[in-house]
C-alpha cells in the first residue's frame, strides 16, 4: 500500500463518508506503445513495499517481459470486475457494515469533542462562506443556521451563523475538512527513519478560503434546538441593487465582479483611500462600478457571491481606473499541470487569458500584444530547452520534436526586453528560476547583462533539512499596499519548499520589495514541516523592478489547484498597474 489513510484524496473521500474505497494504479507504457522490462530493471520503492520479492502484501510479483496498454487495462477491468462480484456476493453485508458505521458515526457526535464546528454569517470574504456551505451541502453533510444570538463555550454566536453538527453519518468527512491537519509521525522501524509524506499534507476548508470557524467541544442541546436546516440553494444576499456600486476588496468574488463588468463595457475604478458607506467601509482597492444597466449589476452580484454598497457621489471618490489586462499564460506541452489549474481558475472568474507556448516567443510581440506575462509553477528546464529534467541534466521525451521546443536563448531574451520596456511578469514556485543567474539582451548595438536582485537558496536548507512537502503556512503581509488590497496582515499560504528565496541589494535600473515573508517562528499551520527554522523571516513575495516593467515572484503557490482562496486575491492585484514606489 503506498497511499494511507491520512490523505483523504487517494479514494475521492469515500472512506470519509463510510464506504469501501480503493485506488488502483498501473505502470505506464511509452503513452501508448509497449514497452520491454528486463527483470533486473524491476525495482520497488516507499513504503509498504520495500524490497521487489514475494510477500503477504505483494504474493504475484510480475516477472518483466512485455508491458502494453492492453495489460493496464486488463488489470483496471479484473480489479473492476473483482469489485462488483463481490459487492454482488456480500451485498447484505456490505450494507450493513456500512450503516452500522453511519449509526456509530452519528453516536461519537453525541458523545466525543468537537460537537460542531460554526462558520459565522459575518465573514472578510463573504463570497467564499457561500461557497463553502453550497460545498458542503453538495457533498452531503448536514448544514444548519443559528435562529438567535447565543454565547457557547466563551464565543458570543450570532444569529445567520453556519452551524455543523458532528452527530451525523458523515461526521469523519466533516471534522477531516474543517479542522487544521497534523502529520502523525511513523519511523519505518523504532526510533528510525521518518516515513515522511510526499504530497500535499493539508486541505482544511476555512483555513484554506480564509474563513474564521470555531471547533466547538462543549455540548448542548439548548443550543441544538435553536439550529434551523438550510434547505435549497443557500444565497443570504437580496436583489434590486443599483449602480454605482461598490464592491470590497475583501472577497474574492469582487474581482469576478470587475471583470465581469469589464467585459460588459462598464465604467472599473478602484479606491486608492477608504471610504465609508451606511457605516460599512470599504478598503483601498476596492472596486467602484459604474453604468446604467441595473439588471446586469443584480446579475453580477448573483455571480460573484457579493454584495455591494450604493455609491451616492462617485465624482468625490478618490480611484484609479483599470481596464481588463492583456494576458499570455504560458502553458507547456508537457502535461502541464499547474498551468491547467490556472486556466480552470481564470474560467471560474471570467477572467480572459492567451495561451502562449515557450517556442512562441521568438516569434511573439510581447510589448504590443500583452501587458501581464504569467508563467505557472513549471521547471526551468521544460520552459527554456523544451526537455524534461533539470537545466543541468535534461532528460529524453517520447514528445514529437515539434513539442519539444523551449523559449530558448532568444526567446528569454524578448521576455526581458518586454519587462525592460514596460511589460510585467508574475511567476511562482519552479518557475521563478527562469529568473535567476545572469540574463541578458541586445536592443539595437547595446548589450547588456545583469542579474535580478534574489536568489533561490532550497537547494542548501533542504541539505540542512527542510522538508515541506505541501503544507499551509503564515506568512506576513506587507499593509496598505497594492499587491495586498483587500488582504489581512497576515494570511495563510500554500508552500512546498521550493523555492526559497533571498534578496540582494539592486544595481543599475533595478529595485526590490518584500512583499510578503515567512515569520521568525510558528510558521505551520496545518501539514508537515521539519526544520521550520530554515524558512525564518525568509521572503515569499516579491516585486522586483527592471527598466520600466515589474516582476512579481512568489515562492508559494497563490492558485494551488483552486484550493486556496485566501490568496488568490496576491494574484488578483498583481494583474492590474502598480504605482512606484
Amino acid at each position: 500500500m503506498i497511499f494511507d489513510d491520512y490523505w483523504p484524496g487517494s479514494t475521492e473521500t469515500c472512506i470519509w463518508k463510510n464506504v469501501i474505497g480503493m485506488l488502483t494504479e498501473a505502470a505506464s507504457v511509452r503513452e501508448a506503445s509497449p514497452v520491454y522490462i528486463e527483470p533486473n530493471e524491476l525495482q520497488a520503492s516507499g513504503k509498504g513495499l520495500s524490497e521487489y520479492e514475494k510477500s503477504i502484501n505483494f504474493p504475484l510479483p510480475w516477472p518483466g517481459g512485455w508491458w502494453r496498454l492492453g495489460d493496464i487495462v486488463k488489470l483496471e477491468i479484473e480489479s473492476t470486475l473483482s469489485t462488483i462480484k463481490t459487492a454482488s456476493l456480500l451485498k447484505n453485508d456490505i450494507l450493513k457494515f456500512r450503516n452500522d458505521i453511519c449509526r456509530r458515526e452519528v453516536e461519537k457526535g453525541k458523545s466525543q469533542p468537537p460537537y460542531y464546528y460554526v462558520a459565522p454569517a459575518q465573514q472578510v470574504d463573504q463570497s467564499e462562506l457561500i461557497a463553502l456551505v453550497e460545498l458542503m451541502k453538495e457533498q452531503g453533510i448536514n448544514t444548519f443556521r443559528l435562529t438567535a444570538d447565543y454565547t457557547l463555550s466563551g464565543i458570543n454566536l450570532k444569529s445567520g451563523d453556519i452551524v455543523y453538527p458532528l452527530a451525523q453519518p458523515f461526521r469523519a468527512f466533516l471534522k477531516e475538512v474543517m479542522e487544521k491537519q497534523e502529520f502523525p509521525v511513523r519511523h519505518y522501524s523504532p526510533g528510525g527513519e521518518i516515513i515522511r509524506p510526499y504530497d500535499v499534507t493539508s486541505w482544511s476548508l476555512p483555513l484554506h478560503r480564509g474563513l474564521e470557524s470555531h471547533e466547538i467541544k462543549i455540548r448542548d442541546e439548548t443550543f441544538e434546538a435553536k439550529l434551523k436546516p438550510v434547505t435549497g440553494i443557500y444565497y443570504p444576499l437580496k436583489q434590486g441593487y443599483k449602480l454605482p456600486a461598490v464592491f470590497p476588496a475583501s472577497s474574492n468574488g469582487s474581482f469576478k465582479a470587475a471583470f465581469i463588468a469589464m467585459q460588459n463595457g462598464m465604467i472599473v475604478d478602484r479606491l486608492t483611500s477608504e471610504i465609508k458607506i451606511d457605516g460599512k467601509v470599504y478598503g483601498k482597492g476596492s472596486f467602484i462600478i459604474q453604468g446604467n444597466n441595473n439588471d446586469l449589476l443584480n446579475s453580477i452580484v448573483k455571480e460573484s457571491l457579493t454584495e455591494p454598497g450604493l455609491v451616492r457621489d462617485p465624482g468625490k471618490i478618490p480611484v484609479t481606473n483599470v481596464k481588463m489586462p492583456r494576458i499570455a499564460l504560458v502553458e507547456t506541452y508537457f502535461s502541464d499541470m499547474d498551468a491547467g489549474w490556472t486556466r480552470y481558475l481564470f474560467d471560474s472568474y471570467k477572467l480572459p487569458y492567451t495561451i502562449l507556448h515557450p517556442d512562441e516567443f521568438e516569434k511573439t510581440d510581447l510589448t504590443a500584444s500583452f501587458d501581464v506575462v504569467i508563467f505557472p509553477s513549471t521547471a526551468k528546464a521544460l520552459l527554456l530547452n523544451g526537455k524534461p529534467g533539470t537545466e543541468t541534466s535534461p532528460s529524453m521525451s517520447n514528445y514529437h520534436p515539434d513539442y519539444q521546443k523551449g523559449m530558448g536563448k532568444k526567446g528569454l531574451e524578448k521576455l526581458m526586453i518586454f519587462v525592460n520596456n514596460g511589460g510585467k511578469v508574475i511567476s511562482w514556485g519552479q518557475s521563478t528560476d527562469l529568473f535567476t543567474g545572469i540574463l541578458e539582451f541586445t536592443i539595437g548595438e547595446t548589450k547588456e547583462e545583469f542579474m535580478l536582485p534574489f536568489t533561490n537558496i532550497a537547494d542548501q536548507a533542504r541539505k540542512e533539512g527542510l522538508n515541506v512537502p505541501g503544507s499551509l503556512v503564515r506568512l506576513q503581509l506587507k499593509s496598505d499596499h497594492p499587491l495586498t488590497w483587500g488582504m489581512p496582515a497576515e494570511t495563510n499560504v500554500f508552500y512546498r519548499g521550493n523555492p526559497l528565496f533571498n534578496t540582494t541589494i539592486p544595481r543599475f535600473d533595478m529595485d526590490r520589495r518584500v512583499i510578503g515573508a515567512f515569520p521568525e517562528k510558528e510558521i505551520l499551520v496545518s501539514g508537515y514541516c521539519e526544520k521550520e527554522e530554515k524558512l525564518s523571516e525568509k521572503p515569499a513575495m516579491i516585486r522586483i523592478k527592471k527598466g520600466k516593467g515589474d516582476l512579481i515572484l512568489y515562492s508559494f503557490s497563490p492558485q494551488f489547484r483552486a484550493s486556496t482562496q485566501a490568496t488568490y486575491k496576491l494574484l488578483f492585484n498583481a494583474l492590474f498597474p502598480i504605482p512606484d514606489e
